[in-house]
């Protein structure tokens, strides 16, 4: 049975990963809260960004970090701190736990699995911050996938607005989500269940031929003009 790491994994887009994956992997879940009681899980109580990382001496075959930010501010709100945070959950993080971990995806032939986000190629008001970082997170993809190749396969996965926690002040009531569909040319925003799937797909050995990529799953936001 093969080995999957998920940062991130007690709720949201990780949380539905983990549902999807765990009948037929191994997990390891690193986050601050606990996940629910599987055979196949194992949960460690981790901050990425300020904890060690413990030692994993198994075979890791697939990696997924799924911690994100939305941290929405004109730019005369930001501060450089709010710039700081935003890269260290979305970028440094991501390049912790590879790194940690590296010898291990490589071993095994790995397939590593990073967020974005649409705002990365779609200009939107108050997204400095959140876009600066994901596109870091887009360039890594796409450099450690080179550096890598035939080791290590390294794709991104940028999703539009998805009902999670992670996007509850966009979605606080009736209104808010008739007028989050009515953006997208599809007129839907996504379930967690949505973009985990797409990472299942990316992490599985149906997608031994892909790497590098970074994955819009926008509702036609980005894509399409109606």
């Amino acid at each position: 049975m093969k080995t999957i790491l998920v940062i991130g994994g007690s709720k949201g887009i990780g949380n539905a990963i983990i549902n999807q994956l765990k009948d037929s992997f191994r997990i390891i879940n690193f986050s601050r809260s606990e996940v629910e009681s599987h055979p196949n899980i194992t949960h460690y109580s981790i901050d990425v960004n300020t904890d060690e990382l413990p030692e994993l001496d198994q075979e890791i075959n697939g990696l997924v970090y799924c911690p994100g930010s939305i941290n929405l501010k004109p730019i005369n709100r930001l501060s450089l701190d709010d710039f700081r945070n935003d890269f260290e959950i979305n970028v440094i993080g991501a390049v912790k736990v590879i790194q940690s971990y590296i010898k291990q995806l490589r071993n095994s032939n790995a397939s590593v699995v990073l967020f974005s986000t649409v705002a990365t190629k779609l200009g939107m008001p108050f997204h400095a911050s959140v876009a600066a970082s994901k596109s870091a997170v887009e360039g890594l993809t796409k450099s450690l996938a080179g550096e890598f190749a035939t080791k290590v396969r390294f794709n991104c996965i940028a999703p539009t607005v998805t009902d999670t926690s992670l996007a509850e002040k966009l979605l606080r009531n009736d209104k808010q989500k008739e007028n989050m569909e009515n953006r997208h040319p599809l007129k839907k925003y996504l379930k967690a269940e949505e973009v985990a799937s797409l990472a299942t797909y990316l992490l599985s050995d149906s997608s031994s031929a892909i790497s590098g990529q970074v994955f819009p799953i926008d509702a036609g936001i980005v894509s399409l003009k109606l």
